[in-house]
């Protein structure tokens, strides 16, 4: 009897998991192969684009037709990055599309064409959202890691911009060595500027960032897991900004992801969507610009509807994540919500979907991951 219900059970388990039906809320769309910056850290390493030299960027039909097959698959917001997402000679048709698609807008950039005009478009979408990459309070610090002269003021400039258009943009510094010392005074810098928000990130070993990593500008994982303690439990009460930290949800103290003062998990949501890179490739992200095998299809080739339903690696993630997780995040107690923090990352670093994650499984072998968020069944 007990044997008949377990079946029944494990059978009543997997109709259940066929029959779940995957929303696609977002999509990611990386719409230019160029830059107007140099960033050291890049993760998907663009081509710096000059005002005599400029690379791909998105068709805008396809763009278009990408937002008309997304929508009956649950579509409801988009982000633009890039590349630098304001390259794109067509920018403001591609606003006036997702504005007629009435999607919600998020936009990554680097600040530095943010003109009022710019801004104006952008506020017209309600709940819209920006984020302005900055990386230090000197414009020596700023302009090492962007690699071109003049771009700190000119960052600067575009975030007032955007405040006086009426948005309170999030502010992003990716931290490392060569920035640390000036965490605290971009928060008050960000709270002068009329920012709403600051993100700190932590540089990833992928492309650019991998040679960073590899030639010691990164900081190491003892100094990465005290800024973050100290991010969360001090810096944070001492300004009226959120203040988000980049670091694995293990290292995350309860309260900051869960009750009133909390701002939830802050993941990716892997599950729910989709990147579109410039050439109009769909990828599992932007990660698709440095790894083929993350590619999916095309879209002026390939239906949205059959790339979103059975591409076989998403349909394995639907059905591994969390429990086909490795290493330390097979063990970790955050892993339904975590979902192994970036799989795109582990894959890069590893060539498997399924593996830990680096800034995890480095804690772990120093004696740092915290062991109230392993598996008490796995330990013992």
């Amino acid at each position: 009897m007990l044997y008949v219900l377990g079946f029944n059970m494990d059978k009543e388990k997997k109709e259940k998991t066929e029959k779940r039906k995957y929303y696609l809320n977002c999509i990611y769309f990386y719409l230019t192969e160029g830059c107007n910056l140099r960033c050291r850290h890049c993760w998907i390493e663009p081509k710096y684009q000059t005002k005599n030299h400029s690379y791909a960027s998105l068709d805008l039909d396809l763009f278009r037709s990408i937002l008309e097959q997304a929508k009956p698959l649950g579509l409801s917001s988009v982000k633009l990055t890039g590349g630098e997402p304001l390259l794109h000679p067509q920018i403001h048709e591609i606003f006036d599309s997702i504005l007629t698609q009435n999607l919600r807008l998020t936009v990554e950039t680097n600040g530095v064409l943010c003109t009022p005009e710019m801004a104006q478009k952008m506020a017209r979408h309600k709940n819209s959202f920006v984020s302005v990459s900055l990386d230090g309070t000197k414009a020596e610090t700023h302009e090492w890691m962007r690699g071109v002269k003049g771009c700190f003021e000119d960052t600067l400039q575009g975030i007032r911009n955007l405040v006086k258009a009426g948005f309170r943009p999030q502010i992003i510094m990716s931290i490392m060595r060569h920035n640390k010392d000036q965490i605290e005074a971009l928060v008050h810098l960000a709270e002068s500027l009329g920012a709403g928000s600051v993100k700190f990130n932590i540089v990833q070993p992928t492309a650019r960032g991998e040679k960073m990593h590899e030639a010691g500008e990164t900081l190491s994982i003892e100094e990465l897991i005290e800024i973050g303690e100290w991010v969360e439990n001090t810096l944070s009460s001492s300004t009226s900004l959120r203040i988000y930290h980049s670091h694995p949800l293990a290292f995350r103290p309860l309260g900051k992801m869960f009750g009133n003062n909390g701002d939830g998990c802050g993941v990716c949501g892997i599950l729910g969507i989709l990147g579109v890179l410039a050439n109009g490739s769909y990828a599992l992200c932007g990660i698709g610009e440095t790894v083929p095998e993350l590619v999916f299809g095309h879209a002026a080739t390939d239906r949205l509807e059959d790339v979103w339903n059975n591409t076989k690696l998403l349909e394995e993630l639907r059905e591994g994540l969390p429990d086909r997780l490795e290493g330390i995040c097979g063990e970790c107690l955050m892993k339904a919500r975590c979902l192994g923090e970036c799989v795109a990352q582990n894959y890069y670093r590893s060539k498997n979907i399924w593996a830990g994650y680096w800034y995890c499984e480095e804690s772990r072998k120093r004696g740092l991951f915290p062991e109230s968020r392993l598996n008490p069944k796995i330990e013992a």
